[in-house]
Formats: C-alpha cells, sequence, structure tokens
C-alpha cells in the first residue's frame, strides 16, 4: 500500500539464524510550515495526508479560531510538494505576539508546539452527562484498533477518533498523536460535525495538552490503549473529563470522573476479541 502514507524501504533482516533483505513500508513524515493570513506561524513534523484538516484543527486547539463554524475560515490552500499550507481566515487576524510567545515545546512525537498556557483552558470545565458502559469501551476500541491501515502496516503511526457510544464517527491518523486528534477536530469543524458529548479515543500516551485540546471541544470521556501522565490525570479530573486509559485485553483503568463508565457486576468474560487487543504492541 505504497501511497502518500507510506513508502517502501529495503532492510536487513536478522535472526539467530538468518539474514536477508525485505522491504517494509515506513510512515512517511514531512515537515510542514502552516502561514495565516500571509504569517509564518508554525512548522511541524506530520504525515502527509489531510493537512487541510490538520491545519483547522491545530488552529481551533490554539484559539486562533473559536471553532464554531467553518466560515471562520476564507481558504485554506495546500502545497503538498513544497510543505506549507496557506489559511485565510475570514475576518483579519493576526498571529498576535502575545499568543506566540506561549508557545511550549510538547511532549507529542516530533517536538510539535503549542500557543496556549495552562490557564488558558483552566477555566473551561466539561458539564456533560454522557455515560458509557464497560462493553461499549471494549468495542469501540477493539474497531478502532483494527481501523488503521497504514498502523497494520508500518506500526509507525498514532491513532484518534471521535465516537459516540457506539460507533466511530472521525477516524484519523498521523505520526504524531497530537496531530491526530488535531486532524480529528479538524475534520469535525470543516464538515459540522459535533463534538460535545462525545467520545475521544487515542492510541497515544494522554498528557496535560491532549486533556486541553478536548476540553475546548467539550468532550467528556477521553479513553486511550495507552496510560497518561500524572498532571494529564490532574487536569482531567479538574476539568471533569472521564479519563480511561490501559484498555487492554478484558481491563481498563478509570483514572478520573469515573461516575460517567457503568460498570458490570462480576468479572469480565473471556473473549477472542479483547485478546486481541491486549496484544497490540503501541504502548506508551
Amino acid at each position: 500500500m505504497e501511497n502518500s502514507e507510506a513508502e517502501k524501504f529495503s532492510v536487513l533482516r536478522l535472526t539467530r539464524e538468518s539474514k536477508s533483505t525485505v522491504e517494509e513500508l515506513l510512515a512517511r513524515e514531512m515537515p510542514v510550515t502552516i502561514m495565516m493570513n500571509g504569517e509564518e506561524l508554525v512548522t511541524m513534523l506530520c504525515t502527509p495526508k489531510d493537512l487541510h484538516y490538520l491545519t483547522a484543527g491545530f488552529l481551533v486547539s490554539e484559539g486562533m479560531l473559536k471553532g464554531k463554524s467553518k466560515d471562520e475560515i476564507k481558504r485554506i490552500a495546500v502545497d503538498d510538494v513544497r510543505g506549507v499550507v496557506r489559511v485565510e481566515t475570514a475576518e483579519a487576524r493576526d498571529a498576535a505576539q502575545e499568543i506566540l510567545f506561549k508557545r511550549v515545546i510538547t511532549t507529542g512525537c516530533g517536538r510539535g508546539a503549542a500557543f496556549y498556557s495552562a490557564a488558558d483552558a483552566a477555566s473551561h470545565k466539561v458539564e456533560s452527562q454522557t455515560k458509557i458502559t464497560v462493553d461499549e469501551v471494549f468495542d469501540l476500541v477493539n474497531e478502532f484498533q483494527h481501523n488503521s491501515e497504514v498502523y497494520l502496516s508500518t506500526h509507525g503511526v498514532h491513532s484518534a477518533a471521535l465516537c459516540d457510544t457506539e460507533n466511530i464517527l472521525v477516524f484519523a491518523e498521523d505520526i504524531g498523536r497530537h496531530n491526530a486528534v488535531d486532524k480529528v477536530f479538524g475534520e469535525c469543524l470543516m464538515k459540522g460535525i459535533p463534538t460535545e458529548g462525545q467520545v475521544i479515543i487515542t492510541s497515544g500516551r494522554v498528557s496535560s495538552e491532549i486533556l486541553h485540546k478536548v476540553a475546548k471541544r467539550d468532550v467528556p470521556i477521553v479513553v486511550s490503549i495507552s496510560a497518561p501522565t500524572n498532571l494529564g490525570a490532574k487536569i482531567a479530573d479538574s476539568l471533569g473529563i472521564t479519563l480511561i486509559g490501559l484498555v487492554r485485553g478484558r481491563k481498563m483503568n478509570v483514572y478520573t470522573n469515573d461516575w460517567r463508565v457503568i460498570a458490570r457486576d462480576g468479572a469480565i468474560p473471556e473473549s477472542p476479541q479483547l485478546e486481541a487487543m491486549a496484544k497490540d504492541p503501541r504502548l506508551p
């Protein structure tokens, strides 16, 4: 499946008994520069797919767009060859210096940049009454883990998805876990898909930046096959977000706001699908 997301690469494969030359698929990575209203904003490392969604989601996550409607964006032009995305907003606005000064190096793959401070999102608490059952979490994660052809071929990308309690609504992947989440939110913005009261699933570690992103979109439940950081868990708790992690096999950890998770009495039964989930090598 060599395409814009993966490329064949010749490698030397060694075992205890032999060596051979084989072709492996590697996830594509490229630097992409976002220009907003003619001003260079940021250069990030990402997978060269759905760059318009990545750009829209990034600008919303970082507070440069309100995220209420795609009409905030007048035009997005993607130059795949040069790795440049140019955005024109409906209202003239610059990347104000007070925003740029807040830039931090994130914990994301590829040293991503974020422009918020912790205080920016601290006041926005998610009040949603959405609840989810244990079985629904396992079913969604099982579908999620089998949804990424690029990951199954390369094992080199992260995935993210927006779901209701029964179905995956939007799915995205990227070499960076933050980028994957931004692609999801960008597609939601451009297609008018509501995020309030929904569920975000991610393959990656849940750190503080991820919680700030989902809080801004009023997402009450975050599920990961990986683990959170201590600050991520504390922020999820303070923002009213239910944080579920290490969903593997027949187990999961609910770190915060567990009142949204409806647990069954007794043990969770054996399931071949759940056993397969436990073997996914995508760890923190």
